[in-house]
């Protein structure tokens, strides 16, 4: 005989059953790409498997009406009873997931091989008396070295060395990648480390040096003055056409405002510069052959906005190559919806055979 409270127990155990098959299906659909996914309109089947065998318990079992309801809610409980209906769940819920399956759920591995090309740049930075002028602020100097460092910080990918000149020149810091220390070299780049003057071809020469046995497909001097070569044993010119032998990129910037400048013209016993206004003399002409003889491009930064705009333009003309290849994989992860499913199945087939047999 079968009461209310046994229609109760089946009914919950569906519920149960369906709201565990529901869950696998959002978690499958959330996690997994489904291959195969016409196939879980089947699951509509299951549902309807399960609320065929919970109305249809009514005409397949007979019924004892009760005049009062005392003897359903004090009567006796009866624990196989209530776990009749556990092997009919365990089956919609085993047919579910095994349905989940045969959509073969997929997940798909993504990853990238990247290749990057860097460039090799070496920075050649005049670092004489006249850069101390005040026409940057606080001086060309100051304001040449902390663009610099900006454009060096764009460029995570590239060596980058620097040489300074005066009357002469000389590696500050070769070719790195570790670009924390090339710049706290550069902050310790001042004028005085060697004799006075401004060799621009020295110090382009030097940089061309430190590039020489360079592997890299891509080689450039950035060369920044704020005069004319009026020392040095090389000339630009003939820098500039060793620079196009071996297939160096010369930029080069000339720094002053056009006119006269506020700039040093004598030092003090106690370190300190007399100021004065003298007129502005950069070579422009010399910079630009150099330039052009490489295959570079020649630059004027009268203030701290137009050096900046210079770098950022140097840095696109300049753009270190990145080759990126997509991969793909895609993963079965049926097999979890299987080992369930088919336990679900087993569990409910051994529970009606041994446990639950005897059940009417």
């Amino acid at each position: 005989m079968r009461n209310d409270r046994d229609r109760l127990a089946m009914l919950a155990w569906v519920l149960v059953a369906l709201g565990l098959a529901t869950g696998a299906l959002i978690h499958m659909l959330r996690s997994f790409e489904a291959q195969h996914p016409h196939l879980l309109w089947a699951l509509g089947l299951v549902v309807l498997l399960g609320a065929w065998y919970v109305i249809g318990s009514r005409t397949r079992h007979p019924q004892v009406r009760l005049s009062t309801l005392g003897a359903i809610a004090h009567g006796p409980t009866d624990v196989l009873a209530l776990l009749r209906p556990l092997p009919m769940a365990l089956s919609l819920l085993g047919a579910a997931l095994l349905l989940m399956a045969m959509a073969r759920p997929q997940s798909r591995d993504n990853w990238q091989d990247v290749h990057r090309e860097g460039i090799d740049i070496v920075m050649a930075l005049d670092i004489s008396v006249s850069m101390l002028a005040k026409d940057l602020r606080p001086d060309r100097l100051e304001a040449s070295k902390r663009v610099a460092m900006e454009f060096i910080d764009a460029r995570p990918n590239d060596r980058i060395g620097l040489v300074v000149y005066e009357g002469e020149a000389f590696t500050q810091c070769p070719l790195t990648t570790d670009h924390a220390v090339l710049k706290d070299f550069f902050q310790l780049a001042r004028p005085g480390q060697v004799t006075g003057g401004t060799a621009v071809g020295m110090g382009l020469a030097t940089a061309l040096n430190r590039l020489r046995d360079s592997e890299a497909k891509s080689k450039v001097v950035i060369l920044l003055t704020d005069g004319v070569n009026n020392a040095g044993s090389i000339q630009p010119i003939d820098a500039a056409q060793i620079a196009a032998t071996l297939g160096i990129r010369v930029y080069t910037i000339g720094v002053g405002t056009h006119g006269k400048a506020l700039s040093p013209v004598t030092r003090y016993a106690n370190g300190q510069f007399r100021y004065e206004y003298v007129d502005v003399e950069i070579d422009e002409r010399m910079l630009r052959q150099v330039a052009d003889l490489t295959g570079g491009k020649y630059f004027r930064a009268t203030d701290e906005k137009k050096l900046k705009a210079i770098y950022d333009e140097i840095d696109h003309l300049e753009k270190t190559r990145i080759n990126v290849t997509e991969h793909s994989r895609r993963n079965e992860e049926y097999f979890p919806f299987v080992l369930v499913g088919a336990g679900a199945l087993l569990l409910a087939f051994i529970l009606d055979r041994t446990l639950l047999r005897t059940m009417a």
